[in-house]
């Protein structure tokens, strides 16, 4: 079971990396707030599966944080007044 975590954490920096490169690349305003959205949902899984791995519950507490601040994003991101290009 420790193997197979340790690859899925593997597997989901891979993908945090790749969220990196279109938050850097994206075109648009929308683009990057969706891959900065991807980040921080990744950082969570990956959290979750260290926690689990490490049996350490202040990673799931950090996780838990986390979470707040992807919704505030959200919800700034929303209710930003942005000008039509």
């Amino acid at each position: 079971m420790t193997a197979f975590l340790t690859l899925t954490v593997i597997i989901l920096l891979a993908l945090f990396v790749l969220g990196l490169a279109r938050i850097y690349i994206g075109p648009t305003q929308a683009d990057r707030i969706l891959a900065v959205q991807l980040s921080g949902t990744t950082t969570v899984a990956i959290l979750i599966v260290l926690s689990h791995l490490l049996a350490m519950t202040a990673l799931l507490h950090a996780a838990l944080l986390f979470v707040l601040f992807a919704a505030l994003i959200a919800v700034a991101f929303v209710r930003h007044p942005r000008s039509e290009r």
